[in-house]
């Protein structure tokens, strides 16, 4: 089975406190029902700044301004014990404030969605100038603005949603359509959102990369969004929306859902395909989901604790063919959550960690580290949710135990060696797995690693339609050397053996 090879990641943060507070599903829900309640006044109160948000360890994680040792050797609580010298830029991307944020959200809008008032317009503009991934074309599709009375107009005549920074209202997302509640303004916001993210975190993959946009051939999107009108409620195409704005003219490309699981099952899409042929490279991206900022906020603030949750997430992959010096999936070991596998911790444990490694001949041991559900504890623990990395590590040693793996007592040991501590955001896609793999990567090139496991896990209850799980796993190594056709023989080695039988059968022909 060909091996297809990691060439790329970049994993980037929006630091988006104002949309949080205003449209993040929970406090929006509780001011719809309640008003101004005295948990809205007190989120207010306490929202991180954006210094606090780049000082904060997990973040800096995420976009590769620290390394997985550091911060699990990072005093707690840590949003008590800020990084001093945290940095705007990662290894793996950025964290962007919001002012600019919304004037990436402008660049992305094809339709005159977004509106942004005339002065603040002109600020953005400044601002993104000065980034070193924002060309001219992209600068040339940010707005110059519209008045201040124009956007209060649409507001409040028009059904548009006010976009504030800093408490002052700099702009606007008006609906699509008087009565299609798939283009309303909510709708049209999460979904442009998304798309930016998305297009932040491709534009980090071609600049590590050193690539063109002209050079991916394929894109897939595999965020927890859904776009399109009453009449096709999810339609897509996302993918070719990111890629037409990163300037990816010759790319093509849809979009995979599958809560939770759907980054590594559109990364197994996608090296699939770079392994059959059909595509000579892949990238796999995904922006953040608006409804899940603040999502646990609400337990964050009756307990005295900063609401952390203020950053859309997003992340890019590409995915090429093997040429022997980047890391690579293994496409003969891909875990599935089958319809009948059972909905059990145990069940779903077996399935996806399991099976794959002992379908191959290899057992718990010879994985360095295992990545599933990658949630902040201190955003988890206090909304009662726990430690869900701790808890996936323990659930897969004890699978070890079960199997004979392992004894009970090395337990412990076996989650501090095999774990890695919780790092992304509660927003879907962020934490499946995927935000490991840059890490992991990073580690098997400095031999480090030898072998990890990305695990993704999907709740395909809350769509109502089934009371079944998802998930998917795939195993990255180093690379053996250059895959190719016939068992791993390269095609100048194929070349090279018939002109050799070639040569003999001709000696031999001519006596």
């Amino acid at each position: 089975m060909a091996h297809v090879a990691i060439r790329g990641y970049s994993y980037c943060l929006s630091h988006t406190p104002e949309l949080a507070l205003h449209y993040g599903n929970t406090p929006y829900m509780e001011r719809v029902s309640h008003g101004e309640t005295e948990y809205i006044k007190k989120l207010a109160e306490t929202m991180q700044s954006y210094d606090e948000a780049c000082s904060y360890a997990p973040n800096q994680a995420y976009i590769g301004g620290i390394d997985l040792d550091t911060l699990a050797g990072q005093p707690t609580p840590m949003y008590q014990n800020r990084l001093e010298r945290a940095s705007r830029f990662g290894m793996f991307g950025e964290i962007m404030p919001e002012n600019e944020f919304l004037g990436l959200i402008d660049i992305c809008d094809v339709f005159d969605i977004i509106w942004l008032e005339e002065s603040f317009a002109a600020d953005v503009s400044r601002k993104l100038e000065m980034h070193p991934l924002m060309n001219g074309k992209l600068m040339s599709r940010l707005e110059k603005g519209h008045t201040s009375s124009e956007i209060e107009k649409e507001t409040e005549e028009h059904g548009a949603l006010p976009l504030l920074y800093q408490g002052r209202v700099v702009g606007c997302c008006r609906k699509g359509h008087d009565v299609d509640e798939s283009l309303s303004a909510h709708v049209l916001l999460e979904n442009i959102a998304s798309k930016a993210g998305s297009v932040l975190a491709l534009l980090h993959l071609l600049k590590t990369t050193d690539l063109s946009p002209t050079d991916i051939d394929y894109v897939i999107e595999c965020s927890e969004e859904a776009a399109g009108d009453m009449n096709q409620r999810g339609g897509g195409n996302f993918a070719k929306a990111v890629a037409e704005i990163a300037g990816c003219t010759n790319a093509s490309g849809f979009d995979v859902r599958s809560f939770c699981a759907a980054p590594v099952n559109a990364v197994i899409a996608g090296a699939t395909q770079v392994a059959s042929g059909a595509r000579p490279n892949v990238v796999v991206l995904a922006g953040g989901a608006i409804p899940k900022l603040f999502m646990n906020s609400r337990d964050h603030v009756r307990k005295g604790i900063p609401p952390l949750e203020d950053c859309l997430g997003s992340f890019a992959v590409l995915l090429d063919a093997d040429d022997g010096t980047c890391p690579v999936i293994r496409l003969d070991a891909l875990g599935k959550h089958s319809v009948g596998a059972g909905a059990s911790p145990q069940a779903i444990t077996s399935a996806l960690v399991y099976e794959p490694l002992q379908k191959i001949g290899l057992s718990f041991g010879d994985v360095d580290k295992f990545a599933a559900e990658l949630q902040i504890p201190e955003i988890t623990v206090p909304a009662g949710a726990g430690d869900v990395p701790a808890a996936n590590f323990k659930m897969i040693a004890a699978l070890a135990v079960m199997k004979g793996e392992l004894k009970k007592e090395e337990m412990a040991s076996f989650v501090e060696a095999k774990g890695i501590p919780g790092f992304a955001h509660t927003q879907g896609h962020i934490p499946s797995g995927v935000p490991f793999i840059g890490h992991a990567c990073e580690a098997i090139k400095a031999a480090r690693y030898k072998r990890v496991m990305i695990i993704g896990k999907g709740s395909l209850f809350l769509a109502r339609l089934t009371n079944l799980s998802d998930g998917a796993s795939f195993i990255i190594e180093p690379s053996s050397g250059r895959s190719g056709e016939a068992g791993g023989v390269t095609p100048e080695e194929v070349r090279r053996i018939l002109l050799e039988a070639l040569e003999d059968l001709s000696k031999k022909l001519t006596g």
